[in-house]
């Protein structure tokens, strides 16, 4: 995709980040440099190699060499604390990591090292940007390597990547707490998302803000990555400001820029967002929340939107499975989410497997091109998720009416989302089992004005020990990331249960709600 995008389109611009300006000739000569660089230090076709950092060219340079060499990438939310990211590092086996020293006063290698935990895996840290620690290379150091190998190994390795090579293990979280890495690959991420930007309009010459993460699928897959497939500039953004939106989108002239329901929320209550110029806007991409029609109303009339899609998915099927259609009205596009992508099977089945009626609620399960792979190195959890059939289910209750479009009316799994992060009550609740003094845990989700849902934690202290609420919140914010963080905690004397001793979480609902 790169040489071809680089040949097709030669000067023109690809990424856009500060000071820094890449055609797809620069891009695709520094990715073949990165990949030369990735050779040279002994990285294999299958091998994983993660990447821990903000949004900035560098991240889409080694994420596309990363593919280019046959590798495996591996993306760390840049919200992990060091605990959570030793553990996917862990897990993944990777062999070298990129990140960054000094994103919001943030040292990503300290945080690392602070865990005192061995990865003997890890053969290499690659500091992007800011001061490289003594065992670690800068970024200049890195790309130096590239000149012990052949000018044409890059080449001729990028030859050698069949399509259905894993291209990439994107970690999830279920019931057990765990998270697990969804593998996807080549042909799965070109094929879905070619579908995605043709149905959102996506086109060449686009201006796309991706202030959504690099490492979530929404702002890798169907963001730099699905802009350079269209023939789109890329104009990363690290952190999530409104002012700074208002800024770039007059100043860049943005024509694209996605998000959940609570960034065009923002843009709206600005007070002074009739002073930017933003009449550039075109495509607007949401989901992942609850949407008042009057919300997408207004993002057209107050925003300036021509084109408003909802869509739904999960990092197991490649990040799409169903979205809103271009001619869809307002009430369709803020109460669904959409109806199956092209060549794609969707269905809600009841518990023991069948069909349900239109408009009646069951698991959401889909079959088809977008399904990853499998679970990296849990077959067992595969099998749970996908089906002999191919089916995967996606722990996601909704109905599907005559149309096809479904809604999503819960979810099995307990999730809840964050400000557009999904938030997994066990993988909380293992975390906070881990503080001193306390003995029992459940969390739940629970709304929230700004952020859709927040979490609310119901503790217990162990035998003989005292917990005081904001002991608690300040424990988390110390070793989980902010958006798992519970806003709210309640310490109980004991938990609610059920007769075979699972803790009844409608009770701690209801609770919260009183």
């Amino acid at each position: 995709m790169v040489a071809q995008q680089a040949r097709a389109l030669g000067d023109r611009p690809a990424i856009v980040d500060g000071s820094t300006t890449l055609t797809f000739a620069d891009l695709a000569e520094r990715v073949d440099e990165a990949a030369g660089a990735l050779i040279g230090g002994g990285i294999q076709k299958g091998d994983r190699v993660a990447i821990w950092a903000p949004n900035i060219w560098e991240w889409i340079v080694c994420a596309l060499a990363i593919h280019s060499v046959g590798a495996v990438m591996v993306p760390i939310n840049t919200r992990y604390k060091g605990i959570e990211a030793v553990y996917l590092l862990e897990n993944s086996g990777a062999k070298v990591l990129f990140t960054v020293t000094g994103f919001l006063d943030v040292d990503y290698v300290a945080l690392l090292r602070g865990t005192d935990v061995e990865l003997p895996e890890l053969v290499q840290i690659i500091v992007l940007r800011g001061d490289a620690p003594e065992g670690t290379l800068s970024y200049r150091e890195f790309l130096a390597s590239a000149s012990e190998v052949s000018p044409t190994a890059a080449k001729e390795r990028a030859a050698s990547v069949d399509p259905d090579d894993v291209a990439d293990v994107l970690f999830t979280s279920g019931t057990t707490g765990k998270p697990k890495g969804a593998m996807c690959t080549h042909s799965q991420n070109l094929r879905v998302f070619d579908q995605w930007s043709s149905i959102v309009g996506l086109r060449e010459g686009d201006r796309y803000l991706v202030v959504l993460p690099f490492f979530h699928s929404f702002g890798y897959k169907a963001g730099w990555f699905s802009a350079l497939m269209r023939g789109a500039t890329v104009f990363p953004e690290p952190v999530f400001d409104v002012d700074v939106v208002l800024r770039r989108v007059q100043a860049d002239a943005i024509t694209m820029l996605p998000g959940p329901p609570a960034l065009y929320q923002s843009l709206l209550l600005h007070a002074d967002r009739a002073q930017f110029d933003i009449s550039s806007l075109r495509l607007a991409v949401t989901g992942g929340a609850a949407i008042p029609v009057e919300l997408i109303h207004r993002m057209k009339d107050d925003l300036g939107f021509e084109t408003v899609i909802t869509a739904y998915g999960l990092t197991e099927s490649c990040g799409v499975v169903t979205m809103c259609r271009l001619d869809d009205d307002a009430e369709t596009i803020a109460t669904t989410s959409g109806r199956a992508i092209p060549d794609v099977e969707v269905r809600i089945i009841d518990s023991e497997g069948n069909p349900v009626p239109a408009n009646e609620p069951g698991e959401i399960v889909v079959r088809g091109y977008n399904v990853m792979k499998g679970y990296l190195d849990a077959a067992e959890e595969t099998r749970k998720t996908i089906d002999p059939d191919g089916w995967l289910h996606t722990g996601d209750i909704g109905t599907m009416d005559e149309r096809g479009y479904i809604k999503i009316t819960d979810r099995l799994k307990d999730m809840f989302i964050v400000g557009g992060f999904n938030a997994y009550p066990a993988e909380i609740e293992n975390t906070l089992l881990q503080m001193p003094g306390v003995g029992e845990v459940a969390v739940i989700g629970v709304p929230d004005e700004r952020l859709g849902e927040v979490g609310m934690a119901f503790v217990v202290p162990a035998p003989g020990q005292s917990l005081a609420s904001g002991a608690v919140i300040a424990w988390s914010r110390d070793n989980m990331a902010n958006f798992k963080v519970p806003r709210r905690v309640e310490v109980l004397d004991a938990l609610p249960r059920n007769a075979t001793g699972k803790v009844v979480k409608f009770e701690l609902r209801e609770r919260a709600r009183a």
